[in-house]
């Protein structure tokens, strides 16, 4: 069971989600708050695996609140707002929830939780070997596992670990996305945003701030747009 803490400051929406946690069979509601302080004491002294926060609540946002958080849980935003999406990606929040939020689409975020949470599980113990031509290896307990740059699709980075998206699958290691960046050749990959690594040849579409590989849509940071747009103007 996944313990969840919800921070919102609307009584019904708070009522929602906690209906909504009861409903699913995986979730446990460990806290329910209407301001971030008291969110804030409650994850000082207890574990929590799952944090639904809104972002427009009293005395500090919900985006500053997740920052302030040292080892934050994972979270979900859920807010009448669509502005904070790239906010979100920026402090590796799993998803983006707007209300009213229907148990289908809550669903599925817990679903992206526990499948992100499995793959940490399986694969905690990961370690990428040194870089090799064209491949490198990932180490799973006595096994050494083959990782063709080529079936590499893009890497997301989310808390401290790296979810390298694959042909075939994912794979989940721990390490930053910098370090990621450091394996991944820049002639074949390039950074597009601080939680983000992309395949150059996986590339499907380009729009003004994301981009688009097979039917997932990365978002694009303004401090690496510049050289997106030298990449593309050079094809």
């Amino acid at each position: 069971m996944l313990k969840c803490v919800i921070i919102d400051d609307e009584p019904l929406a708070r009522e929602i989600l906690a209906g909504y946690i009861t409903q699913h069979e995986a979730l446990t509601l460990a806290g329910s708050f209407s301001n971030a302080l008291e969110g804030k004491a409650f994850l000082q002294h207890q574990v929590a695996d799952l944090l639904l926060l809104d972002i427009e609540i009293p005395e500090i946002s919900g985006i500053d609140f997740l920052r302030s958080l040292s080892q934050p849980p994972i979270t979900v935003f859920t807010t009448a707002f669509r502005d904070y999406a790239f906010e979100g990606y920026e402090l590796g929040v799993i998803d983006y929830l707007l209300k009213p939020i229907s148990y289908e689409r809550f669903a599925r975020a817990v679903d992206k939780v526990t499948e992100f949470l499995s793959l940490e599980r399986h694969n905690a113990d990961l370690e990428l070997q040194q870089e090799i031509p064209a491949f490198i290896f990932v180490k799973s307990g006595v096994q050494k596992i083959k990782l063709s740059f080529a079936d590499v699709s893009y890497i997301q980075g989310l808390k401290d670990y790296a979810i390298i998206h694959t042909t075939s699958g994912k794979i989940v290691t721990k390490g930053s996305v910098k370090s990621m960046q450091a394996l991944f050749p820049e002639t074949l990959f390039m950074r597009v945003h601080k939680s983000f690594i992309v395949a150059k040849d996986k590339i499907r579409r380009v729009e003004r701030n994301s981009i688009l590989i097979a039917d997932q849509q990365i978002p694009v940071g303004r401090n690496y747009k510049a050289a997106l747009d030298k990449l593309i103007d050079g094809y």
